[in-house]
């Protein structure tokens, strides 16, 4: 989940709460709020944990297990770092407690408006790998020569109302259009809530799937190191890198769940407990992922959760699990589609009045936002190519390059002699 990043007076939407503010918060970021680390650790978990989940089987599949489980904790230890130095060098009480703010102080207006792109084409690439999940899951995805039938084919065989193009047509006007005109985030706190919840369960089914398939003898223990003969080139294991580098990428939310809690160290126990439990998430999820389908794993691992994958489970559980991720990818979608809106606004109408209190300028930047994603959704048919793009560009930036580019920026009047801080600057850059 996402929130917007912004600078100057537009910024009064950063720190508005993905839980409802606790009685002593308030929006004052420099001052804190009563928020507890608890909490904390939940809105930093549920930002991380998105559609990249999906994508882990596949990386494992291309990397084997123990490559692929040594970058998860290469990855998430470069994130507590460049986490680290965000908050070290924000100014609470300069007015600016935000990603762009900092941007902003260190590089100027350019500095701000360079995050502002890159946290645009983030949030537009990972909006269209939830409507291709979600047009995997029901009408299904052909990959690697294979074709895999979606819940809604499996039902009713192949009809022209089960055709992929106008069930998500379907789902981004029926379903997500009504979300996404929400005004204020805060609107939304109940689904997020309710996607979490999804998402355990979602867990948990997967789980049962992976164990029931294991006693049942219908599994092989995965490989745990790359198999270069499947390989059409050595680089081709530098592609699971960018998969990863999404998978953990956070950095534009941190500011605004800072705002919520009194001491800045809270922040960073909450970044720490938040990145190990979430890593171990994806390195469970990778695993059994890769464990039920092997070689077979496709980028978006759901869509082998069909009749087709082979591993000997009821067929319900394997619906199930497709239709409970698939929903909690549409209850995380408004708040990912809040993020675009408010940061492309900020590029194309710089000075404007609030975007909220203007509703003609509201409605037409949704709905041509929603129109440009669904165009994507169908002209890119696998979000393997999107993970690629995205997290070998913008979110690499997000992530680990702008973060180590602010140490260096003030390394001359900071002190910067400590080995350990030049390691950790050098290795995030």
């Amino acid at each position: 989940m996402t929130l917007p990043a912004s600078t100057g007076k537009s910024a009064a939407g950063v720190d508005e709460p993905l839980l409802p503010e606790s009685s002593g918060g308030g929006h004052g970021a420099a001052l804190g709020g009563g928020a507890s680390v608890c909490g904390a650790v939940f809105n930093v978990s549920t930002s991380i944990i998105g559609a990249g989940i999906m994508s882990i089987p596949a990386a494992m599949r291309v990397l084997g297990v123990v490559p692929a489980l040594l970058l998860i904790a290469a990855v998430a230890a470069l994130s507590d770092a460049s986490v680290e130095f965000m908050l070290r060098y924000t100014g609470w009480d300069s007015g600016h407690p935000s990603y762009a703010g900092i941007m902003g102080d260190a590089f100027g207006r350019a500095g701000a408006k360079a995050l502002n792109v890159c946290i645009a084409f983030t949030t537009t690439g990972t909006l269209v790998v939830y409507l291709i999940i979600i047009g995997d899951v029901m009408s299904g995805s052909v990959g690697a020569g294979d074709e895999h039938a979606g819940v809604l084919r499996e039902l009713f065989g192949p009809q022209w109302w089960t055709a992929r193009e106008l069930v998500i047509l379907v789902t981004a006007v029926v379903v997500l259009l009504p979300l996404v005109l929400r005004r204020r985030v805060d609107s939304l706190k109940f689904t997020s809530a309710v996607s979490i919840l999804l998402a355990v369960v979602f867990m948990l089914v997967s789980l049962g799937i992976a164990v029931y398939a294991l006693f049942s003898g219908t599994v092989k223990m995965p490989r745990m190191v790359p198999d270069f003969s499947r390989l059409s080139s050595p680089f081709e294991l530098f592609t699971a890198v960018p998969v990863i580098v999404v998978a953990f990428t956070f950095h534009f939310n941190v500011h605004p769940i800072r705002a919520e809690l009194s001491k800045t160290s809270d922040m960073k126990a909450a970044v720490c407990i938040s990145l190990v439990l979430c890593a171990v998430i994806y390195a469970v999820v990778g695993f059994f992922g890769f464990l039920l389908f092997g070689n077979a794993t496709m980028a978006d691992v759901l869509a082998n959760f069909d009749r087709s994958s082979g591993v000997g489970v009821p067929q319900a559980l394997n619906d199930a699990a497709r239709l409970i991720y698939a929903l909690h990818l549409v209850l995380v979608f408004p708040l990912l589609h809040f993020s675009l809106r408010v940061n492309v606004d900020e590029l194309l109408f710089p000075g404007r009045r609030p975007l909220a209190t203007d509703t003609r300028r509201f409605v037409t930047l949704t709905a041509v936002l929603m129109a440009v994603l669904y165009a994507l959704a169908i002209a890119i048919p696998s979000i393997w190519t999107l993970f690629e793009f995205c997290g070998s560009t913008f979110a690499v930036c997000i992530s680990l390059i702008f973060p180590g580019a602010i140490v260096l920026k003030h390394a001359i009047t900071i002190h910067f002699s400590s080995f350990n801080a030049r390691l950790q600057t050098y290795s995030v850059m």
